[in-house]
């Protein structure tokens, strides 16, 4: 379950991450709002999962699902540049958090 609930929130941190954008600084109201709620879920999650998974595992998958993610909607989402490098860097990421998942021991 620990598990479940880490990838909802590195989810939930891609989410408020692209959120930050349609803040516009916090500006908006409803974008502000959502935003807040996503980063205050995203950490209650990793919070409990941490209770059973090594936080080093756990901050690690949450920062590499938020970071590659975030990367990802930027591409498809908000035209930043899509090149091999960045795609090479975001396979990078995705292969880490796949080796703290398969090297944590639970």
């Amino acid at each position: 379950m620990a598990w479940v609930l880490l990838v909802v929130a590195g989810l939930l941190e891609v989410g408020w991450a692209v959120g930050l954008k349609y803040t516009e600084g916090f500006t908006r109201l409803v974008p502000s709002l959502l935003t807040g709620a996503g980063i205050v879920s995203s950490m209650l999650l990793l919070s409990y999962a941490a209770r059973t998974l090594p936080i080093g595992t756990a901050y690690g998958v949450w920062v590499g699902i938020g970071a590659a993610g975030a990367a990802v909607l930027g591409m498809v989402v908000l035209g930043e540049p899509v090149t091999a490098a960045r795609i090479f860097f975001i396979s990078l990421l995705v292969i880490a958090v796949v080796g703290l998942r398969a090297t944590s021991g639970h």
